[in-house]
């Protein structure tokens, strides 16, 4: 086997346009979900998802603030896109992921036509991605959920989102045919059961079918999937459609068998499902099983089940920041953070400031395991660590712990592909410039090797710094990662 990366392998960074942009109603954009998502107290020891419901929705709504409500102003990248693009490019980047913003596209969510302003900057957006060499990588559905859908037909838990994201999606389509070849329909799409309003407009007002109801709307999601993907191959055979989850790797707290069993089903039901059903494997028999005990029951049709069946992703994409354990009796184990949930404390492992482990082996245990299960290319589309930076007085920012992190990741990934023979086309490492986070709404965790001076209110100058991880990056690239 070859002892280094492919010649074409996709080096990058990714960013979303909801945690990035601002410009929350600018030329012509309606509200989504992150924009209703206050900044508060960061716990740092226990993940909590800040409650939606219509009433908070309606608060925000009635309330301009961009202070505490941060992502409205992201790091106004609407406007310094030019700028922060030429900064990535400094590096090297052969890949930018990026999102579209639904909201912006058709701000009314089932109007007639898009919005040609919006259109117009996605132009101007890819035509600077490519002039740098970048290969673009768009998300189109990206935890950024229109309110007008929330509102007008309670998110994806209605069938008619299907036909609504059908067209949405046609419209990029065509438009970027020859121009955009890698695309991802739904950013971490296995988020939705525990953040069902940002990812699917699914709000809990106390219904007690809320589960059920979330299944159904993620039903809904895979169809619509398989449609766009079926429907991106006759627009341009050359086009690559993704699936994506934020991969939970789940390990046995002991050797003790309820504790393998417990993570068989936390893997199944946290990951699995979702890719399962993305490459072609509707309703597999361990869900059947699940929604059986719970008394959940989904609407589908045979027809329905068969697309999913004939219009697989031809790429698995993840996100990957942190492992996780299970056990058969929980009660004596501790919880920590974790991407979007808690999880328990594996004492193995190191973490960082917010709780969330440490664990690089694990990226190369995961690489295996879905290349081995589904035997196609993967992508890992963000892996990084939230540090707390300081910017000199000279506007120099030292990060070794960011470099030792990436470095041992990459190290991971580099094993998988050069010594087990898993078959990895990227590496988009997540916010290589600094955005608002998704989860908590601070600038505090930062995650870039580019440094935007603005804290949590929305304080600072908002000019850009190099991180010395910045070099780091740009030399791995340059030595197609031979330079670790």
């Amino acid at each position: 086997m070859s002892k280094t990366f492919p010649s074409h392998f996709l080096w990058g960074g990714a960013l979303a346009g909801c945690q990035a942009e601002g410009a929350w109603l600018e030329d012509g954009k309606t509200m989504t979900i992150p924009e209703v998502m206050k900044f508060g107290k960061v716990d740092h020891k226990v993940t909590r998802q800040m409650k939606i419901t219509m009433e908070t929705i309606a608060e925000a709504e009635a309330d301009p603030d961009t202070v505490k409500y941060p992502k409205r102003r992201g790091i106004d990248f609407y406007h310094t896109y030019k700028q922060d693009l030429a900064l990535l490019a400094g590096m090297g980047l052969k890949c930018f992921r990026y999102s579209f913003s639904w909201a912006r596209v058709f701000p009314q969510g089932d109007q007639p036509e898009p919005n040609e302003k919006a259109l117009a900057f996605y132009d101007d957006l890819i035509d600077t991605i490519r002039s740098y060499g970048m290969e673009p990588l768009m998300t189109i559905s990206h935890f950024d959920f229109p309110i007008y859908l929330v509102k007008k037909y309670g998110g994806w838990s209605d069938r008619r989102l299907i036909d609504l994201y059908e067209k949405y999606c046609r419209v990029l389509m065509e438009r970027y045919k020859g121009k955009v070849r890698y695309w991802v329909t739904f950013n971490e799409i296995n988020m939705s059961l525990k953040a069902g309003p940002k990812t699917m407009g699914v709000v809990d007002q106390g219904q007690p079918n809320y589960e059920e109801m979330l299944f159904q709307a993620l039903y809904h999601q895979f169809v619509a999937a398989a449609r766009v993907t079926k429907m991106a191959h006759q627009i341009d055979p050359e086009n690559k459609i993704g699936c994506m989850v934020a991969y939970f790797t789940t390990y046995p707290y002991t050797c003790k068998p309820e504790d393998s069993l417990a993570a068989q089903f936390d893997d199944r039901m946290k990951n699995l499902y979702f890719l399962d059903s993305l490459n072609g494997r509707p309703l597999p028999y361990y869900a059947r099983a699940y929604f059986d005990q719970k008394g959940i029951h989904l609407q589908t049709s045979e027809a329905e089940l068969e697309e999913i069946r004939q219009n697989p992703a031809d790429f698995v994409g993840l996100s990957y920041y942190n492992s996780m354990v299970s056990a058969g009796d929980t009660s004596q184990l501790e919880l920590t953070n974790g991407n979007v949930a808690s999880a328990y404390k594996n004492p193995y492992l190191p973490a960082n400031a917010w709780g969330w482990q440490i664990d690089p082996v694990g990226l190369r245990y995961t690489l295996n395991h879905l290349y081995d299960r589904y035997n196609k290319s993967l992508f890992i589309l963000e892996n990084s660590s939230g540090f707390m930076d300081t910017l000199e007085p000279d506007g120099t920012v030292h990060d070794p712990y960011r470099v030792d992190f990436l470095r041992a990741h990459i190290q991971a990934m580099m094993k998988a592909v050069t010594e087990d023979g898993v078959d990895v086309i990227g590496y988009t490492m997540w916010g290589p410039i600094d955005i608002i986070s998704s989860s908590t709404s601070e600038m505090t965790k930062r995650y870039g090797f580019i440094y935007v001076d603005q804290d949590d209110y929305g304080n600072g100058s908002k000019k850009r710094y190099i991180k010395d991880s910045y070099y780091w990056y740009r030399d791995l690239i340059a030595s197609n990662g031979a330079n670790l």
